[in-house]
């Protein structure tokens, strides 16, 4: 028995139906569009990008999501408590903490006491946004941006709420934000990839978090959609040269016999990943004349790295990431993923966070302001942030100096720039403790709501329909888009 005809005989009955589920409806459309029409369409995923799946015009055409893993401490940087300067060492109040969990880094300690950040902190722009000293160039920009400081979460650990604020959906194997944004906007380039993950490397490496291709994954969506990993050095994608004797003409002959020996297999199968897999074959080589000129930044004026700061000259940083953001953007990419790490202050939050700010304080202002006079901005949705917030009390030992903050999911701050967001725009409240939110909650769901809403997708319509469920980025529970935010 031939291979084809083994894959055949062993394909599952669930998969034999599922092939079948519309075959009566194309029947029946194929009679009323002509044989041209259907014809033209079976080989639509490796042609033109697909038409939009959006319910209605959307601001943003582009989303540059920075995410700080590990978790920023908010009332250090964004969420401004001068009354805590009295509580130093103080216990948290019992009527504060009200049994809310905590984890086992801390859970253990006998005493909770409160650390008032050791940065002073001053009003900026016309909204007045507080801004920590550490951050002088993103206080120069306040009113392009919008800060929410109430998000909130139920994740209390780094895994399920990375996981949580990239998927919606706390376990693996879910499709992330940019996967969705590719499987409803479709792609705006042909050379490059639609969804582009960039992993910055932090000057300060004291307690970095693992993060891998599982935040960037497709899920339940076709794989065309997940996130493709760019390297900091060397060639940006693996084997995206040629082997030395290998000329191009090899490398597109070569591309031709494997296209042909997959058009056989779908023709027998009609799986539609060996669709994917001809269009990713495809994509692979047009990247290997773009992607050099991509990562090439010699052609950048003096002017555009004095946005940046000189760190932008060096692969890898966050500077240079940012960069790379912009030149994506502008050349066609829908969705940007970046990762920063090492924002998991548990201690030496002097000797930490200071390194965190200057990686990505004066790079945030390059891009947005880059951004903005290259016309980018109002078609480009920025975001920042990390996957949950820190405690206001100390874990470990605590002096004037220094100290280390623990996990905290019950209210931490993020901000966006561009793409549809009213810049000059402060929302949310916490108490006096930056412990519990006390107006305008934002769960992570609500997020993911408003997001979706500049992108023009109503996120109670935007699903795909996997194991006998409509599944959403929002979930079933109930979400709303937060319209103050919008511009």
């Amino acid at each position: 028995m031939s291979p084809f005809h083994e894959h055949g005989v062993h394909m599952t009955r669930r998969h034999f139906f599922a092939q079948g589920s519309h075959a009566l409806g194309w029947a029946a459309l194929a009679s009323l569009a002509g044989p041209d029409r259907m014809a033209s369409g079976a080989h639509a995923s490796t042609g033109s990008a697909p038409p939009s799946l959006a319910h209605f015009p959307g601001k943003a055409k582009h989303i540059i999501y920075l995410h700080m893993v590990g978790g920023p401490p908010q009332m250090d940087l964004y969420d401004y408590k001068p009354v805590m300067q009295e509580y130093y060492d103080k216990d948290l109040p019992e009527s504060i903490r009200m049994g809310q969990r905590l984890t086992t880094m801390t859970s253990g300690q006998k005493r909770f006491p409160i650390a008032p950040s050791k940065y002073q902190f001053a009003q900026h722009g016309q909204s007045g946004m507080w801004v920590s000293e550490l951050l002088p160039w993103t206080a120069k920009m306040v009113d392009d941006m919008c800060f929410v400081r109430s998000m909130h979460t139920e994740a209390i650990n780094h895994e399920p709420a990375i996981t949580y604020i990239q998927t919606g959906n706390m376990n693996t194997g879910r499709p992330c934000l940019g996967s969705w944004m590719s499987y409803g906007l479709g792609s705006l380039n042909e050379n490059l990839p639609t969804f582009v993950v960039l992993v910055a490397k932090p000057t300060n490496t004291e307690q970095v978090q693992a993060i891998s291709a599982r935040l960037w994954s497709s899920g339940y969506l076709p794989g065309e959609h997940a996130g493709v990993s760019f390297r900091s050095s060397g060639d940006p994608i693996l084997y995206i040269s040629n082997p030395p004797g290998v000329p191009p003409e090899i490398r597109r002959k070569t591309l031709d016999g494997l296209n042909a020996l997959n058009e056989i297999n779908y023709r027998n199968l009609h799986d539609p990943e060996t669709q994917t897999r001809i269009a990713q074959y495809e994509l692979a080589f047009r990247m290997q004349s773009s992607v050099p000129d991509l990562a090439n930044i010699a052609s950048e004026s003096e002017a555009t790295f004095g946005l940046y700061g000189d760190a932008a000259k060096t692969p890898g940083t966050f500077a240079n990431t940012a960069l790379l953001c912009r030149r994506l953007v502008e050349r066609g990419v829908r969705f940007v993923q970046v990762y920063h790490n090492n924002w998991d202050t548990h201690s030496n939050v002097a000797g930490r966070l200071p390194d965190q700010c200057r990686d990505v304080d004066q790079a945030c202002y390059g891009l947005i302001q880059d951004l903005k006079q290259r016309g980018l901005l109002d078609s480009t949705l920025v975001i920042w942030g990390g996957e949950f917030g820190r405690t206001i009390y100390s874990q470990g030992g605590l002096s004037k100096q220094n100290y280390g903050r623990d996990h905290h999911p019950r209210c931490f701050t993020i901000w966006m720039a561009g793409g549809g967001i009213r810049g000059g725009t402060i929302y949310g409240e916490t108490d006096d403790f930056s412990y519990n939110i006390v107006a305008d909650p934002v769960h992570l769901r609500d997020f993911h709501a408003t997001i979706l809403h500049l992108l023009g997708f109503d996120h109670q319509r935007f699903a795909v329909r996997y194991q006998g469920l409509d599944q959403r980025l929002t979930g079933v529970e109930p979400a709303r888009v937060i319209r103050e935010l919008l511009a």
